[in-house]
């Protein structure tokens, strides 16, 4: 099962490399992986989506190695939370001119936005949850998908709700209250 976390990390070189060497060395693979700025430009933030074949226990120890890395702040666990989850994906496709009307009904379908318009194609954006990326693709796949990139997933809770910290302790970390040399478990 596919598990969502939300680090917020010290903006700092080398930190996406060290988050992304321990999945390495703990041999878990990163399905998704969004990185950028939060409010406050010193700190910024991952969404990370791991597959954790042993459930919990996985996510569990997941979230204890993240927190033995010098540049994390605060972890969460916002799988099981209500939250908004989204991802971007712009796809190029090859389209003749008498074509581009069937193009232009399946964005306005799925509420994307043509970006681009060329001679011999045009380019798709559309943001939503993974389903409907993916459905969008099916159907433009047999008119000619030439390239496609995605941003990978980003999430946040609704509300005023928190994520799970499973961490002893962790849940009254707040790094606007706190220094960051403070935090350093």
């Amino acid at each position: 099962m596919n598990y969502t976390f939300i680090a917020l990390v010290e903006n700092k070189p080398g930190v996406l490399n060290r988050v992304a060497s321990l999945f390495r060395r703990r041999n878990f693979n990163i399905e998704s992986l969004a990185v950028g700025r939060t409010q406050d430009p010193e700190v910024s933030r991952m969404t990370i989506v791991v597959d954790c074949p042993r459930g919990d226990m996985d996510a569990h120890r997941i979230e204890a190695n993240l927190y033995k890395l010098v540049n994390v702040i605060d972890v969460q666990d916002v799988t099981h939370q209500p939250n908004v989850t989204r991802d971007l994906a712009l796809i190029k496709v090859i389209v003749k001119p008498e074509r581009r009307a069937e193009v232009n009904g399946l964005a306005e379908i799925f509420r994307a936005r043509i970006v681009d318009v060329a001679p011999d194609s045009v380019i798709v954006e559309i943001t939503g949850t993974e389903d409907k990326i993916e459905g969008m693709i099916e159907l433009l796949r047999p008119i000619g998908i030439v390239e496609m990139v995605r941003t990978g997933q980003v999430s946040m809770t609704r509300g005023v709700n928190d994520g799970i910290r499973r961490m002893p302790g962790m849940s009254d970390r707040h790094y606007e209250d706190t220094p960051v040399a403070a935090m350093v478990p």
